[in-house]
């Protein structure tokens, strides 16, 4: 069986973070192993607090997976810290996976920020140089490159000039762009573009966690970039559709929506 490993932080409401990713990773038919860099106290209307693990625990929870078990991707969530960045990075450079899938988790879905403000920096130098592919939506991208993205060329433009920092490919995600959810893909020479009509529904916990964590599920299963893009988004929009009425804000997509419903 192929694995996949999730570096990220634990959402205790179930909808995002490592929980999302592990759902993603069984629904998929991939062996789910994680790496807790952060506690976070959050539900689907607000984050309340966040403590992070030691970079020690961070490390050793990272040799036991790699001096053990072959790990076929890695997906790269929620970061918070300086100290937590660098420790991971040291430890992907260690062992060099194949594949490493950053998301760079900026933001809760209600808006509360998950990264210090003073990690940007190094997560643009040390963390997006490792990606195989680096997954931000509209508003982190601005971050990091430092401009408006406006229009389908703004996304392209932004998408190059991200590679250029060290991501091997760049898919900009759409869903903050008015319009059909339109996400753009760069592969260094092309770019491929998606297009999924927008669901209308409030029950997108967790999106962004399960769309990245579903991309290193079909890398780790062996398909292109492209394809596991391609997969990834499908699987991403049935469980939108399948979104659970959970909880009083932004409910949590329904990550086994293929084998069952049950709103």
């Amino acid at each position: 069986m192929k694995t996949a490993l999730t570096i990220a932080g634990s959402d205790c409401s179930g909808g995002a973070g490592i929980q999302a990713d592990i759902k993603t990773m069984s629904a998929l038919g991939v062996y789910g192993m994680s790496v807790i860099v952060s506690v976070v106290a959050e539900n689907t209307s607000r984050v309340i607090s966040i403590e992070d693990v030691s970079p020690k625990m961070i490390a050793d929870q990272l040799d036991a997976i790699f001096e053990d078990i072959e790990v076929d991707a890695v997906k790269v969530g929620m970061l918070t810290s300086p100290m937590c960045m660098v420790t991971v990075a040291n430890k992907l450079k260690q062992y060099s996976p194949k594949h490493i899938v950053v998301d760079p988790v900026m933001y809760a879905t209600g808006g509360s920020p998950l990264m210090q403000e003073d990690a940007i920096d190094i997560f643009i130098s040390e963390i997006i140089p490792l990606a195989t592919m680096l997954t931000p939506n509209i508003p982190e991208a601005e971050r990091i490159v430092g401009k408006k993205i406006v229009t389908v060329e703004d996304m392209k433009n932004a998408a190059a000039e991200i590679q250029k920092l060290g991501a091997k490919t760049v898919l900009i995600k759409g869903g903050h762009y008015d319009g059909d959810a339109l996400d753009i893909l760069f592969d260094r020479e092309n770019y491929h573009t998606y297009i999924h009509k927008r669901i209308n529904s409030k029950n997108t916990h967790g999106t962004g966690c399960t769309l990245s964590s579903a991309i290193a599920s079909y890398l780790a299963l062996g398909l292109s970039p492209e394809a596991a893009v391609k997969n990834a988004k499908e699987y991403i929009t049935g469980a939108i559709e399948s979104g659970l009425n959970i909880g009083k804000g932004h409910g949590p997509t329904h990550h086994f929506h293929k084998f069952y419903s049950g709103n």
